[in-house]
């Protein structure tokens, strides 16, 4: 990351909102000398898959693309030194903690004025980290700390299956998306439940949801159970 000055900053914005994306261009006035945007995270994906010079992205949890915090596991894999300060409507305190167990080097619910959003954005530039002062980010022991720093340990490739198989796709279709051989995703899925502790596709996917912020998904505990057949 470059340290000369401010002006030398490049940050990605990933939101679907433009409003919200124009929002943050604002808040960012004087911080950074390029400003690029995305509105989904297949777009946020392919920029900085063209593009290495970022020094920061300002993540929306929730955008076209992604589930959860299945869009920062991705990019804290993919990119280590990348910072990914995720900013979201939903301010509920576990979700913060677990944005930050995850890496996040900074949480700015989208209710912030747009001089304390600069505030926020410098200090992870300068190096620090940022969150929402009344926040308790040790929080009570839910059980789900463990399960999420297992999470943690998966390679981005293997985080990209999960995310497929949180959507009820088969082996054949996630071979197709990635461009790989059903093979290769048989292996990953091997991976995904040795590293999380579980038996099943449908188990690792309802593990994955048990991290969302206390929420069930429905869609998740209901993956056909076909799906744990396939290949």
């Amino acid at each position: 990351m470059s340290t000369s000055s401010t002006s030398a900053y490049r940050v990605l914005i990933a939101d679907d909102h433009p409003l919200f994306r124009a929002a943050l261009r604002e808040a960012m006035a004087g911080e950074a000398a390029d400003i690029s945007e995305a509105g989904s995270f297949d777009a946020a994906s392919k920029a900085l898959e063209a593009d290495s010079g970022f020094d920061l992205v300002l993540l929306d949890l929730n955008m076209p693309g992604v589930s959860g915090f299945s869009g920062l596991m991705y990019l804290r894999a993919q990119y280590p030194a990348l910072p990914v300060v995720v900013v979201s409507a939903n301010e509920d305190p576990t979700t913060i903690r677990r944005c930050m167990d995850f890496g996040a080097s900074g949480f700015i619910p989208k209710t912030l004025g747009v001089d304390e959003m600069r505030d926020a954005v410098r200090e992870v530039l300068a190096g620090g980290a940022w969150s929402p002062p009344d926040v308790d980010l040790t929080g009570p022991d839910d059980g789900s700390a463990k399960l999420a720093a297992r999470l943690g340990t998966l390679t981005p490739q293997q985080v990209r299956v999960l995310m497929m198989l949180s959507q009820g796709l088969l082996n054949k279709q996630i071979a197709y998306e990635l461009g790989v051989s059903e093979a290769t995703v048989k292996a990953h899925v091997s991976a995904i439940l040795a590293k999380l502790g579980v038996e099943s596709r449908t188990q690792a996917v309802i593990a994955a949801s048990k991290i969302e912020a206390g929420q069930w998904p429905e869609r998740a505990a209901g993956v056909s159970a076909a799906a744990d057949l396939s290949g």
